[in-house]
C-alpha cells in the first residue's frame, strides 16, 4: 500500500499541500480529482518520491519513501507524465529501454534480457509494430502508449517485490475519443492481468467513472473527500469541487455512472 499522512509541501512560501491523508492500495486504481491549481501533479511527485513533504510522511508497505534508493525506488513504481518532450530524436525501441536504467549497474549496458522485457512492454501496450519509429513522429496517443510501456519496462517482476505502481498524470488530456478509450482499456488490462497498482490524476469525470474504483477529491491542496467512485461521484461534492452543477445517471450498457455538466453553480449571495 501507499500511503500519505498529514503531508504538506509548499514551493517557496506557498502551501500546495495541506495536510493530505490518503491510501492508494495494491492492485486498486485510485482516481485524484480536482480542478486547476489544486495539487494533484505535485501530490503524484510526492506520492513517486520525487518531491519530500516539509511536513508528513509517505510511505510504501509502511517504509518511508525515503529509506529508499533511488534505484529501488523506481523498481517499485513508476510515473508517466503528461507531455514527454525528448531533446533527441530516440526511437520507441530506445524510449522503452530508457526504463531499464534502474537494473542495470554503474557502466552497465542493457543486454538481451531487458531487450526482451522492453519488448513485452511494447507488446502489453499495443506498440511493439512502432519498435524502430522516431517518437517524435508518433500521434499523441502512440506516445502516450509508447512512455507507458518504458513505465512497464521500468517495474521490477512482480514475484521479485510487493505491488508495483503505475502514477499517471492527465494521461488522457488533448487525445481523441478513440485514444481515449484505448488508454483505458490498456490501464485496465494491465490491472486484471498484472495486478498493477493505478493512481491517475485526470480531469475527466467519465474517465474516473469507468475506470477507477476509488476516488480522492482535492480542493485547494486538501482532501474535500475519499471513498468509492459511486460514493464521490455525488452531484453535491462535485459541485463543491468544481462549482459546476451536474446530473449523474448510470450507462445502461456498463453500469457505470456517467457525469453531465449542466452549469456553472450559482453564487449564493453574501450573508
Amino acid at each position: 500500500m501507499l500511503r500519505a499522512a498529514d503531508v504538506w509541501f509548499a514551493y517557496d512560501a506557498t502551501p500546495v499541500l495541506r495536510a493530505v491523508r490518503l491510501n492508494v492500495p495494491a492492485a486498486g486504481i485510485v482516481g485524484i480529482l480536482g480542478p486547476n491549481g489544486s495539487g494533484k501533479t505535485t501530490l503524484l511527485r510526492v506520492l513517486a518520491g520525487t518531491r519530500r513533504p516539509q511536513r508528513g510522511t509517505v510511505t510504501l508497505d509502511g517504509e518511508p519513501l525515503a529509506t529508499f534508493s533511488r534505484p529501488e525506488l523506481a523498481r517499485r513504481m513508476a510515473v508517466v507524465p503528461q507531455e514527454t518532450h525528448l531533446a533527441f530524436d530516440y526511437t520507441v525501441a530506445e524510449v522503452t529501454m530508457m526504463g531499464r536504467y534502474p537494473h542495470l549497474g554503474a557502466f552497465e549496458i542493457e543486454g538481451p534480457a531487458d531487450l526482451a522485457v522492453a519488448r513485452e512492454a511494447l507488446r502489453a501496450t499495443g506498440t511493439q509494430h512502432l519498435e524502430s519509429r522516431p517518437f517524435n513522429t508518433l500521434s499523441g496517443g502512440e506516445k502516450q502508449r509508447v512512455v507507458i510501456a518504458g513505465a512497464l519496462s521500468q517495474l521490477e517482476k512482480p514475484e521479485n517485490r510487493g505491488p508495483l505502481f503505475l502514477l499517471l498524470d492527465e494521461p488522457t488530456a488533448s487525445l481523441d475519443l478513440a485514444y481515449q478509450l484505448e488508454i483505458r482499456s490498456i490501464l485496465q488490462r494491465l490491472n486484471d492481468e498484472r495486478q498493477l497498482t493505478i493512481a491517475i490524476s485526470t480531469h475527466d469525470l467519465n474517465l474516473a467513472a469507468s475506470l477507477c474504483r476509488e476516488l480522492i477529491l482535492l480542493d485547494r491542496g486538501t482532501v474535500l473527500a475519499a471513498g468509492s467512485t459511486a460514493a464521490m461521484l455525488d452531484s453535491g461534492l462535485i459541485r463543491q469541487l468544481y462549482g459546476v452543477d451536474v446530473d449523474i445517471t448510470t450507462n445502461p450498457r456498463t453500469g457505470r455512472p456517467v457525469v453531465v455538466p449542466v452549469a456553472r453553480a450559482e453564487q449564493a449571495p453574501p450573508a
